[in-house]
Order: structure tokens, then C-alpha cells, then sequence
């Protein structure tokens, strides 16, 4: 590589936003090159969805899908306009990688496969002539008055263009290569950095008898958060179990909130495992139940009801012995287990770390990035995309749809 050679667009981050928008620009005939620290590209592309990657949300009115994204949606229309759903499967489907939908609209490779998007990103840059430079870490812009200039990387090599696109991604998966590097720029640059933190975080439980549950996960069930017993948000959906405590889409999707109760004391849930029985109906469901089972044990009498999984926490926690005979319960004792089953309470003792988390919440001011470009609003010559943006969004697809859409916008609008 020419240290001389003026590039017409160089791109830092090799993820997913950093790929389309590179494979974008260099589509369009401009000469890119894609800077990446790590030796591979797409590390935390190829983990994302465990392993699977849930590649989009299907969900093609955009008002709907940028509801998801709570108060950044005025930002983000322009962008969606140009660049989403529709835009994105049709993108994969035409080069061969075929999708499937599931719970909640989330998308994902027939392969359930990461792989399978790696793959057709790789190709999109290979049609388009972009160079991959991995290894290649930066140390940070250059600058004459007001424009960017090049790039320096660790090796004090230096890298000239005129035009960057900025795709470092924010701090979650360290290993991966995101360590917010990106945000020590912009900051010394001018642009104002909201300081990140993890979000979308599976969190750990003081119950020990969530941890003998690890590995499973209940459907459908509804979960309140509460603190001083009063009611803080209730919402419905799949819960896993872990060997720390408590993860899944839903547990995710409620982090941000449980952390910032935490700063105030105490953080409770109460699981509901059949949300669509009120008690009464539970009751008699119960009576129903144990009579049918009369001369079982009652151990073996639940899972009837309720998931085999965790029908021996369940006996644990109502404190019924576990070989008493279905026609012995006692009223006291069905009603406990009623309870029990409508709300089953869990202690949080803490958000689980930075390496832990799906995505970071911070990243730059959103008022300082033209949406219809993607471009800076401080520099000309420079596009921000994917995670580097402050934009919360829920598990689900979600991110990756931010990263298609930021990446291809930037791509299409580089000069």
C-alpha cells in the first residue's frame, strides 16, 4: 500500500455497518478501503445471536419499526426512507442468503448461520474493489484547518483520503475489538460524546435456585419489575436462565431500566408462568388437576401445567413436600402454589459487565449528524454509522437493521 495514494473513501471498522458501507461506496466506483484493528473482520458480527444472527425485524412500516427506537425515531426517518427492511432482506435474498422469521418479526439465515451474512458482505466489497487492510489499528485523524486529511495508524503509518467513514462500534464485546475508540476521536475532534455504558445486559440474581435453572428458558411468561413494592414496568415475553442469573430478549430489553432502579435500592421481579389465568381460574385449574393425579406424588402432577423444567424449583419454593399424594394438598398449600405460580419473586443483585452486553447506549449527539447523509455536521468530509451514534434500541433485530441502514446511507452518500 502507497502511503501517497489519496483514497476516495476510507472506512475504520470492519462490522457490519463499516462492511455495507464500504461495499456501498465502492460499488458506486469510488476507490475504499476498509481499516480494520482486528485480523478478521466481523468478530462481533460472526457471535451476534449466538452465532445465529437475528439479521433484521420484519417489520415493514417504518413508523412501527422506529417506535423501537423511543426518541431517536425524528432522527432516523430520513434514513429508514432511503434504506430498511424491505431494502435489506431484498439486499441478502438477491445474493443467495435466504431468511426465516421468528418470535416478535426477528429475522434470521435459513443456515442460522452467521456466517451467512458475513459471507455476502465479503462479496459485496469484492465486487466493489475495496481493500481490506486488517491489522491495521488507528491512532487517530489528521486534520488541516477544518478537514480531515488521513488517518494515523499504531504503526505511524498514514493513510490519506477524502472522505471517512467512521464505524468503530461502541464498547460492548471488547474482545472483539470494540473499545470505544471511536468516541476519543470524535471528542478530540469537537463533536460532543454522551459517555457510553452497557446496555441490552443479561443481569445476575441473589436466588440461588435461578442458577440450578441455567441452560433453560420459559416462553411467554410476564414479568414485573418492581422496587419498594411498587409496580415499575411489566412486560411479556421468553426468559433464559443462566448460571449467573437471568438473560433472553425480554430481560435484555429491560436492563437500561433495571440499572437505573438500582441506583436507588433494591430491584425485584415477579414472574407470572401463566399470564393468561387469573387466579381463580388457576384455582380450579389446580382442583382439576390434583384429581385427575389424585394418587400421584405431587413432583410428578405439574408438568401438566407448567414447563418440566422447572417443576422441582417450583415443588422447592412452595415448600410442599415433594412426595405428598395429590388428593392430600391442603387448601393453604393450592393456594400458596397459586400464588406462587402467578409471581414468583427474584431478587436482582446486579447489571453483569460491559463484556457481557449485546450493545452500548452513548455515542455522539445526534443533532451534530445529518441523518439524510449520515455526514457530520462539524466535518464535511467525515459520516458516522452504526453503534459510534447514540441510538437505544431494543433487542430483536434492531441493531443490525441500524447498521444496514446507517452504512448503506453513508455509502450511497459519501463524495
Amino acid at each position: 500500500m502507497n502511503e501517497k495514494t489519496v483514497w476516495d473513501v476510507v472506512v475504520i471498522g470492519g462490522g457490519p455497518a463499516g462492511m455495507m458501507a464500504a461495499g456501498r461506496a465502492g460499488a458506486r466506483g469510488l476507490k475504499v478501503i476498509l481499516l480494520e484493528k482486528n485480523s478478521t473482520l466481523g468478530k462481533k458480527l460472526l457471535i451476534t445471536g449466538g452465532g445465529r444472527c437475528n439479521v433484521t425485524n420484519s417489520e415493514f412500516d417504518n413508523r412501527k419499526l422506529l417506535e423501537k427506537f423511543k426518541d431517536n425515531d425524528k432522527f432516523l426517518f430520513s434514513a429508514f426512507a432511503k434504506w430498511s427492511v424491505k431494502e435489506t432482506l431484498d439486499f441478502f435474498h438477491e445474493r443467495g442468503m435466504q431468511t426465516k422469521v421468528e418470535n416478535e418479526l426477528r429475522t434470521f439465515p435459513t443456515s442460522n448461520k452467521a456466517q451467512s451474512v458475513f459471507d455476502v458482505l465479503v462479496q459485496y466489497m469484492e465486487e466493489g474493489g475495496v481493500t481490506v487492510s486488517s491489522d491495521s489499528p488507528v491512532s487517530n485523524f489528521i486534520k488541516e484547518k477544518e478537514n480531515l486529511i488521513g488517518v494515523k495508524l499504531k504503526n505511524k503509518k498514514i493513510i490519506l483520503g477524502r472522505s471517512f467513514i467512521l464505524a468503530t462500534g461502541g464498547i460492548s464485546r471488547p474482545e472483539t475489538g470494540s473499545t470505544g475508540d471511536g468516541y476519543k476521536w470524535l471528542s478530540d475532534l469537537g463533536h460532543a460524546v454522551i459517555e457510553p455504558t452497557p446496555s441490552l445486559v443479561p443481569i445476575s440474581t441473589k436466588d440461588k435456585w435461578v442458577k440450578k435453572l441455567s441452560g433453560k428458558s420459559i416462553s411467554d411468561i410476564k414479568i414485573t419489575l418492581l422496587q419498594n413494592n411498587e409496580k415499575q414496568g411489566v412486560t411479556k415475553g421468553k426468559v433464559l436462565f443462566t448460571h449467573l442469573g437471568l438473560s433472553g430478549p425480554t430481560i435484555l430489553n429491560m436492563s437500561k431500566d433495571i440499572g437505573e432502579l438500582l441506583k436507588y435500592g433494591e430491584v425485584f421481579l415477579s414472574l407470572d408462568l401463566l399470564p393468561k389465568e387469573d387466579y381463580s381460574t388457576l384455582n380450579d385449574k389446580l382442583q382439576e388437576l390434583f384429581k385427575k393425579h389424585d394418587k400421584k406424588d405431587f413432583k410428578n402432577a405439574l408438568s401438566d401445567l407448567v414447563p418440566s423444567a422447572i417443576v422441582p424449583v417450583l415443588v422447592e419454593l412452595s415448600k410442599i413436600k415433594p412426595e405428598t399424594k395429590c388428593h392430600s394438598i391442603k387448601r393453604e398449600e393450592r393456594l400458596t402454589l397459586v400464588n406462587l405460580l402467578k409471581s414468583i419473586p427474584i431478587q436482582v443483585d446486579k447489571l453483569l459487565g460491559i463484556d457481557k452486553a449485546v450493545i452500548s447506549s452513548g455515542g455522539v449527539v445526534l443533532d451534530e449528524v445529518d441523518f439524510k447523509t449520515m455526514r457530520s455536521r462539524l466535518y464535511q468530509n467525515l459520516y458516522l454509522i452504526g453503534d459510534i451514534l447514540n441510538i437505544d434500541r431494543p433487542s430483536g433485530g434492531y441493531s443490525l437493521q441500524l447498521c444496514w441502514t446507517t452504512g448503506f446511507v453513508a455509502g450511497d452518500s459519501v463524495e
